[in-house]
């Protein structure tokens, strides 16, 4: 294996091991809600916390240039470290959600020294192929979000500690083999500043506005599936007959083996739905991803008395909610001017995931309104508005620039 894919592939083991640590408390929500007396509207904190605290470090790292201040493996290792102490200081001392979501929201910010520098040494190293390198990150960074609910079926179904522990192990060898073995490539460059006065400039353009209204429609969904997919599982496999493979298994440790494969799903779909993309444009590969999984947000709820085929229809959403993610930071890195590219992507990237604080938040009040059978009803409104979007982006001449003249 050459320098450069041993490299590639060390970071994209990295980035898989480091982010489970983001939902390692969203995995075992249902055991902390017993174990502290939490509502539905605190256990989703345990997530939020965490959005919030990647917005306010990936806003910090690019104002200060932090990936460019610093050598970028010592930043992702420090990152990782961090939320590995973060991580594993929850079981060690948190009673309650006092500490507990101080912990996750300075996670949350570690995290913002991962995944965006992670993405800094990719680029070093790729140019004809970096298409192949965002989604082998995006996917790196799926299956690692899904590391948590697989963890738990394993081992931890109800022992919570277990998980957060072994997710803060993962993070930390994370952290060592980036300072080991993250060095940068031959393409290596400053990172175009984060300047204020760009922040109305780049969002008054018409195609960039698009671009960005895509990917909040398709935000709204993401993160909303991925923190409360495991407890409609566990619901809708709460009446399983004992002799199927449900009941084999346990509601629980089932709910959390397919909520982790639901996840994981879209780690393989975004390397091949930015393989697509890059041959039949970025507009058409986001508006088939956004139709099917927003038909599956709509639909999933309806089926909960027939626990395979929620099972089959979950798996599709896993597939298509996150395959076209890198295409939306892609087309804005098309459509922009290079010299305020720092800009637009960490504006696109903090609105996003500021959203998902509404979406993720949402789903836990319309349980307790309309139940499980509609919830996820409520996450089709952004499929809607992001294939909108694009169809409108396809359709203006902005669309030659993208995905070399194919839309």
């Amino acid at each position: 294996m050459s320098l450069k894919w041993r490299t590639l592939t060390l970071l994209a083991v990295a980035e898989l091991l480091a982010m489970s640590v983001w939902f390692s408390a969203s995995a075992v929500t249902p055991i902390l809600m017993v174990e502290w007396h939490l509502s539905p509207g605190q256990g989703a904190w345990l997530t939020m916390t965490v959005q919030l605290g990647f917005v306010i470090g990936a806003l910090g790292a690019a104002i200060f240039n932090i990936a460019d201040l610093w050598p970028p493996r010592r930043v992702f290792a420090l990152g990782a470290l961090g939320g590995a102490v973060c991580t594993i200081l929850i079981p060690l001392a948190a009673t309650g959600i006092g500490l507990a979501l101080p912990l996750r929201l300075l996670t949350g910010i570690c995290l913002a020294a991962v995944y965006p520098v992670g993405m800094k040494i990719m680029a070093t190293w790729t140019r004809e192929d970096r298409g192949l390198g965002i989604g082998l990150l995006v996917g790196a960074l799926t299956v690692g979000s899904a590391s948590p609910h697989l963890i738990r079926a394993l081992g931890g179904v109800n022992d919570w500690r277990f998980v957060l522990t072994a997710a803060s192990v993962l993070s930390a060898v994370a952290g060592l083999l980036v300072w080991r073995f993250g060095r940068v490539g031959p393409y290596h460059a400053p990172a175009p500043r984060f300047r204020w006065h760009y922040l109305t400039r780049s969002l008054s353009q018409r195609p960039l506005r698009l671009a960005n209204l895509g990917y909040l429609g398709h935000m709204w969904e993401l993160y909303a599936v991925w923190t409360w997919i495991p407890l409609f599982l566990a619901a809708a496999y709460a009446a399983a007959p004992t002799h199927s493979w449900i009941g084999t298994l346990g509601a629980e440790r089932a709910s959390a083996l397919v909520a982790f494969v639901v996840i994981a799903a879209g780690g393989p779909s975004s390397v091949w739905a930015g393989r697509l993309a890059d041959r039949w444009g970025r507009t058409r590969i986001t508006m088939t991803s956004l139709t099917i999984s927003g038909a599956c947000a709509a639909t999933i709820g309806l089926l909960m008395s027939r626990p395979t085929l929620v099972t089959l229809v979950a798996l599709v959403w896993g597939l298509t909610v996150v395959a076209d993610s890198a295409q939306f930071s892609t087309a804005v890195s098309e459509l922009g001017d290079a010299e305020y590219m720092g800009t637009l992507l960490t504006t696109q990237t903090a609105m996003g995931f500021l959203l998902t604080l509404g979406s993720i938040r949402l789903i836990p009040v319309m349980v307790d309104l309309v139940s499980w059978r509609w919830a996820f009803a409520t996450l089709a409104a952004g499929p809607v508005v992001g294939t909108w979007a694009m169809w409108q982006l396809r359709r203006s001449p902005a669309a030659a620039r993208l995905a070399g003249g194919r839309g």
